[in-house]
């Protein structure tokens, strides 16, 4: 299956930019990124806070079946437009992995599609290297395909 969401990194640089276009209008990929049951499914966790604006916080928390937590993300949402653009920071709780600054820009392609495209900048070449190990690719994949699938039902 082809991958959608496209990461492009440089070499030698702190940041990556990731790309994808969705079947949706622009209002909605903008709400499933800021209406916390929608982002609960999509992203397979349990949103425990989502203040949708400036200086606002978020944290994000998943267990496993026998309800120990195995992943624990917060950040600070710096800028929030809606249907435009977010910018938040992002950090992984009990991992030694820096902070890192996202900014995701939505932009209407037509009245029924859309794109995102993200900037994330780590703190230096190795975080992002170590990043790209992971199967951070696939994952991200996999869940703006579910995004797509859910917020379509919306429409």
């Amino acid at each position: 299956m082809e991958k959608k969401t496209k990461i492009h990194a440089e070499d030698d640089r702190h940041d990556l930019v990731i790309t994808r276009e969705f079947d949706l209008p622009v209002e909605l990929l903008f709400k499933a990124y800021e209406d916390p049951e929608i982002v609960a499914q999509w992203m397979g966790t349990k949103v425990l806070r989502l203040e949708n604006k400036k200086y606002g916080g978020w944290e994000f928390e998943t267990s496993d079946a026998n309800g120990n937590v195995v992943f624990k993300a917060n950040g600070v949402i710096h800028d929030f437009v809606p249907n435009q653009k977010i910018v938040r920071t992002f950090e992984m709780e009990n991992i030694d992995f820096a902070p890192q600054l996202e900014f995701l820009e939505f932009e209407k392609l037509t009245d029924d599609s859309s794109k995102l495209t993200m900037q994330i900048i780590y703190r230096s070449i190795e975080h992002r290297t170590t990043q790209l190990k992971l199967p951070f690719a696939q994952g991200l994949n996999m869940a703006h395909n579910r995004l797509e699938e859910i917020v379509t039902k919306i429409k």
